[in-house]
């Protein structure tokens, strides 16, 4: 443990750091089922920084004990506000198995790569745990597990459809997506309630006061919901424009209507005016409120610009975290992904429109890594979601507000889409200029076809190529990943991936630029089997087109139903929620494991 003056320095996360702070009751305790590392990359640092942000005091428990005596979620007492849920950067069950059902080799969101620090749904299992301990205080449940739960949905590790999180939770509310605009609102009207006074807030036996769930309820339900959240009512109000959802019994007794559910959910999500989902659950309502609008450069960069450490908290000195080894001297550009690959998460929990940091933020956070004790010179990544989408988005946002397509690049290019790469060059440049700098790499995967498009604009082909030259020359430490993810044009079209011909122009290019620079690099493709629409003979002619390119493929993996993706809806159902057609998909462990042996071969 460092000395007492540095310790300060983190969100508490005991008793007694809380007591060096001069604090007797957080307003906000916040239990985590990741390790507690201060840094932008992870969730509840965020949350926990921006509410600090706010004047509330935060307090944090990571990776509580949810065995025995329940002494972790006793040891900070009953905050004056609310407890916040934060499973993790990863879904746990995702975080703890293969798509085989194995448990994998470490967790990499704990001490030492650990697997005995968090439960399987750890949403579901501290916030049974803290209802039951403090029955009077708000639940708020955040982060990918919840987000990707908020209504009914496909679960692969117990293999059935399972109802919106928050009703096995007993939470109170969901914040879903990327939640720094939900939570500001929560925290403003919480406090103005306090400020006000309402006879409703609870003491308990020690006098340490709570709103109380029936003041949060006043204040954050009814008529006036916050938009980006989801709640359970006995009656659905009226909240303005709404869609009704076949309810969840209506989904277990046909698939095909969970499938069709899943088209308005994904579109909803990815609407600038969005609507309100509303799906019965027995005699209850989960309500979805839609999403904020995405956030603008001043609030993104405000949510990078709080004090992080960007270090672990000093209780794991002398232990090893490999997630965050992994990100320790990387830098996030943006937020948001408009590629809409069919069975990815991001665009379900951060959204299609892009939300990029100003040049100015980037540079003082790159400036921060720099001042690392451990840093040698070399940022790991400059990216995001995906590594070339920085500051892209409509040229006409009227056209924006009237779409509802889940991508932007998929089945073609958006003639609407602003593809220029040049202020990602500028950003590059400048980064590499930085005192201390001596390489900066692209380690987020990059999209090729934004880069082999022809753009009607002459002046973005320039760009484009200028950024390929760029990018391969001077930003690949020694190997560049893409994601073609398979070869044949009927699985692609399910995958939402552009046709493999593709893969192979970007390649030469490749392969050029690195002959005449003298460079030895590698291009990583990623390849998934097992994917809806993918059968054996598919697996078979993948290998045959990628064997004579000369690769050893390592990046592989077979495809794992994750919730709320259009792959995941279709594996399950055996429908297309676009098309309600009939999709085959292998599903006993035997057809998975001969479709990833092509791999091998």
């Amino acid at each position: 443990m460092k000395k007492t003056d540095d310790i300060t320095r983190w969100l508490p996360t005991t008793r007694k750091e809380m007591e060096l702070r001069g604090w007797e009751q957080a307003d906000v305790i916040l239990f985590s089922a990741d390790a507690y590392v201060d840094h932008p990359s992870f969730g509840v640092a965020v949350i926990g920084r921006l509410l600090e942000a706010e004047g509330l005091r935060v307090a944090i428990v990571p990776q509580p004990d949810w065995h025995g005596d329940l002494r972790d979620f006793r040891r900070l007492g009953r905050p004056r506000l609310w407890f916040g849920i934060a499973p993790g950067c990863m879904d746990s069950m995702v975080n703890k198995y293969t798509a085989a059902r194995r448990l994998r080799s470490e967790d990499a969101y704990s001490p030492d790569g650990r697997h005995d620090m968090r439960p399987e749904y750890p949403t579901i299992v501290y916030s049974q745990i803290l209802r039951k301990l403090y029955p009077d205080v708000p639940i708020i449940l955040g982060g990918i597990e919840a987000s990707l739960r908020r209504l009914t949905h496909y679960d692969y590790w117990q293999d059935k459809f399972l109802p919106s999180i928050l009703l096995p939770s007993g939470a109170d509310l969901i914040v879903y997506g990327m939640g720094e605009q939900p939570t500001l609102e929560i925290a403003h009207r919480l406090m103005q309630m306090i400020d006000d006074y309402d006879p409703s807030l609870s003491y308990d036996e020690e006098g340490a006061s709570c709103i109380g769930r029936e003041a949060f309820a006043k204040a954050l339900l009814g008529e006036k919901q916050i938009p980006q959240t989801v709640t359970v009512t006995s009656c659905p109000l009226s909240l303005g424009p709404s869609h009704r959802l076949y309810s969840h019994e209506e989904c277990l007794a046909d698939p095909k209507k969970q499938a069709e559910n899943f088209r308005h959910i994904e579109e909803e999500s990815n609407k600038l005016h969005a609507q309100t989902l509303i799906q019965q659950v027995g005699e209850q309502y989960v309500v979805v409120t839609p999403p904020y609008p995405p956030m603008t450069t001043e609030e993104l960069d405000h949510s990078f610009d709080l004090p992080y450490t960007r270090m672990p908290h000093p209780k794991y000195a002398g232990k090893r975290i490999p997630a965050y080894e992994m990100i320790r001297h990387s830098v996030c550009l943006h937020r948001g992904c408009f590629g809409g690959c069919a069975f990815c998460t991001i665009s379900a929990h951060q959204g299609k429109f892009i939300a990029s940091r100003s040049k100015e933020s980037i540079l003082r956070e790159v400036k921060s890594v720099t001042e690392m004790p451990d840093f040698r010179g070399y940022i790991s990544d400059l990216g995001g979601p995906s590594a070339n989408m920085y500051q892209m988005g409509g040229k006409d946002k009227n056209l924006c507000a009237q779409c509802k397509r889940p991508s932007c690049i998929h089945p073609r290019i958006c003639p609407n889409l602003n593809g220029d790469h040049r202020p990602l060059l500028d950003i590059y440049r400048a980064v590499d200029k930085v005192p201390g700098v001596k390489k900066s790499f692209i380690g987020s995967g990059v999209r090729y076809d934004l880069l082999l498009h022809d753009y009607k604009d002459e002046a973005l082909n320039r760009a484009a190529r200028e950024y390929t030259q760029e990018l391969i020359t001077h930003h690949v430490s020694g190997r560049l990943k893409v994601a073609p993810e398979h070869t044949e044009p009927h699985v692609l079209q399910l995958m939402r991936k552009p046709p493999f011909e593709q893969f192979h122009r970007f390649k030469a290019i490749f392969d050029r630029i690195c002959q005449r620079a003298d460079l030895r690099q590698q291009i990583i493709p990623y390849f998934i089997s097992s994917h809806p629409g993918c059968r054996e003979q598919d697996m078979a002619r993948l290998a045959e087109r990628v064997r004579p390119l000369g690769f050893h493929l390592e990046q592989v993996q077979d495809f794992t139903p994750t919730p709320m993706t259009v792959s995941t809806e279709t594996w399950a159902t055996g429908y297309h929620p676009y098309t309600l057609e009939r999709v085959f998909s292998a599903k006993s462990p035997d057809e998975k494991k001969r479709q990833k042996q092509y791999f091998f071969k």
